[in-house]
């Protein structure tokens, strides 16, 4: 077991810390993901008028820092300047993808320890990471798609370890 999740089944372990545990495995993952795509695959749409999977990484960290704003806005950091940008950089994307995950781990621990609802969508804080898992899964899966259609698919011998393994890492 890791150090650093090593206490999460003692006494019943700590749900909170399981949970963002959770966000930081699926952070890893997404990091992950865009880490195995291939050169000219951020270009990649799975069909006319979708967005590119730059366009998609974008625009998760995108809506990371728009829900930390409206629901956390004490936690709120400078917001990104589009939706949906086209960055080349996956050094770049990276580092976005990374600080959005740290705010909304910061946000969600802290209203949660405070015993604070969300300030507009959500009955408790856990349902925010809740969310942005579910859509950023979602997204996950329109990138392997269209890096297919593009001819460039992520093999499994790449995307288990990426994904999976991460998943079920217990150390």
């Amino acid at each position: 077991m890791r150090p650093e999740t090593e206490h999460l089944l003692s006494r019943g372990g700590d749900l909170l810390d399981a949970l963002l545990d959770s966000w930081d495995r699926s952070n890893t993952i997404l990091v992950n993901l865009l880490r195995c795509v291939p050169e000219g695959g951020l270009q990649a749409r799975a069909m006319a008028g979708s967005p590119t999977v730059s366009e998609m990484f974008t625009h998760m960290h995108h809506e990371r820092m728009i829900s930390v704003a409206e629901e956390a806005p004490e936690f709120a950091g400078e917001m990104p300047a589009g939706e949906w940008v086209m960055d080349q950089d996956a050094a770049h994307i990276e580092a976005l993808l990374t600080e959005s995950a740290g705010i909304v781990r910061a946000a969600v621990r802290a209203k949660v320890e405070r015993g604070e609802a969300m300030e507009l969508h959500y009955d408790h804080p856990i349902l925010l990471v809740q969310l942005l898992m579910f859509h950023e899964a979602y997204h996950h899966g329109q990138i392997k798609l269209a890096l297919k259609a593009a001819g460039m698919p992520i093999s499994d011998d790449l995307a288990g370890p990426a994904t999976w393994d991460v998943w079920r890492r217990k150390q």
